[in-house]
């Protein structure tokens, strides 16, 4: 992509939610909404490289899609109500996009699909680009959209805020389905690619969407925080051919230090507002910890212990405890860890990261042979390439 397109791209992706916002709330209709908005970005990229972008790109995009929603109203026998709505002044109405991200990521809805409808409606993807990002077919993505979008209509899913009393379990949902977005864009879980940028992108853009529109609520900010702390690593992360570079070994002079301190800064005030962190601050925090450490030997890993056991205390899964078992190896010792680590094996037999993890810790206990079995077995169920080949080269050097 060249600087132009990538800037038509964004402006585009800021300002197409907002219209799909607005419309959603003025017609009440989720489907018709998601048209205009498509015809309306539609337009914008064909004409706005040669026109230029508008100074009010919004307004020109709530104006294309308005004149479109008129053409269509115009063919409905019950139109006039509709109709007097959107003959007013060509001003886009005040900013929806909230609501919007909670009917996307309902409850009731599936997971795959509130993230495949909250890319598409806030994001202002293309059913291909999503698609493309979760190497799915195109029709597996538009079925998903059309039964979330029926399910909407069908239950009468509310297109608002949720009570305060509903917030917590709702607003859990949509941190939820940003963080897998985000995952799956920092290190993929597929064949052909180690990560994908513009996954990340997206992740950060909602986010921060988020942080913008609920500014007082912790939990937003520290996944804002984590985010961008992760970010501020990625010119580190890859060799120029793409090959994965663990943290203990990436040049942490090509951090993005500006970025870092930010993300603490941001991760700080979240503390301050509320003093019982959840899950996001206390994995940024742990993120802190890494990014500022001047170096892998003064990594503060019994400040990181103790997060992670705040952590397990709110969300007490395995790969938490696999992650902890890093910790536990440069505070109380390789034995230790390995002796944790081999309890989780039942639940984590088939998660790669479980095997790469026992063979560092193996090798450093002094059991090659056995280290060698467990990077083998980690080698046969990843598929993320640069695993795949840093795995390769683990085999190869040992």
């Amino acid at each position: 992509m060249t600087k132009a397109s990538d800037e038509l791209a964004s402006v585009v992706r800021d300002h197409a939610g907002r219209l799909a916002a607005s419309l959603v709330s003025l017609l009440g209709d989720f489907s018709a909404a998601e048209d205009l908005v498509q015809d309306a970005v539609e337009a914008a990229l064909r004409r706005w490289p040669e026109e230029g972008i508008p100074e009010r790109p919004d307004a020109w995009l709530f104006t294309v899609a308005r004149r479109r929603g008129l053409d269509v109203l115009r063919r409905q026998a019950n139109y006039r109500a509709k109709l007097t709505q959107l003959e007013t002044p060509e001003q886009p109405p005040p900013d929806d996009r909230l609501r919007l991200i909670f009917t996307c990521c309902h409850p009731a809805l599936a997971r795959e699909a509130q993230i495949a409808l909250t890319l598409r409606v806030v994001c202002g993807l293309t059913t291909a680009q999503i698609a493309a990002a979760f190497l799915v077919p195109e029709a597996t993505v538009a079925r998903r959209i059309t039964r979330a979008k029926r399910k909407i209509a069908d239950a009468g899913i509310p297109y608002r805020i949720p009570q305060d009393d509903e917030l917590p379990e709702r607003l859990d949902e949509v941190l939820t389905v940003i963080y897998l977005l985000f995952n799956e864009g920092y290190l993929s879980s597929t064949a052909d690619r180690a990560h994908s940028r513009d996954l990340v992108d997206d992740a950060e853009w909602l986010t921060a969407l988020l942080a913008g529109l609920l500014p007082n609520e912790p939990e937003v900010a520290g996944l804002l925080a984590l985010i961008r702390l992760h970010r501020a690593r990625t010119t580190a992360r890859f060799t120029a051919k793409g090959d994965l570079i663990l943290l203990q070994d990436q040049d942490r002079a090509r951090w993005d230090h500006t970025a870092i301190a930010e993300a603490i800064t941001t991760l700080t005030r979240a503390a301050r507002r509320h003093r019982s962190p959840g899950p996001y601050q206390l994995q940024a925090a742990i993120a802190a910890c890494h990014c500022e450490a001047p170096t892998w030997a003064d990594t503060d890993w019994q400040q990181i212990l103790v997060l992670y056991d705040m952590l397990l205390h709110l969300q007490p899964n395995p790969v938490t405890r696999l992650h902890r078992t890093v910790a536990v190896r440069y505070v109380d010792g390789v034995h230790a860890a390995l002796t944790e680590l081999d309890a989780l094996e039942p639940d984590l037999q088939h998660y790669p990261l479980f095997h790469a993890t026992r063979a560092e810790l193996l090798r450093a206990a002094d059991h090659p042979a056995e280290a060698r079995a467990a990077d083998q077995r980690a080698l046969i169920l990843t598929t993320n390439p640069a695993q795949q080949s840093l795995l390769h080269d683990r085999l190869t050097t040992y």
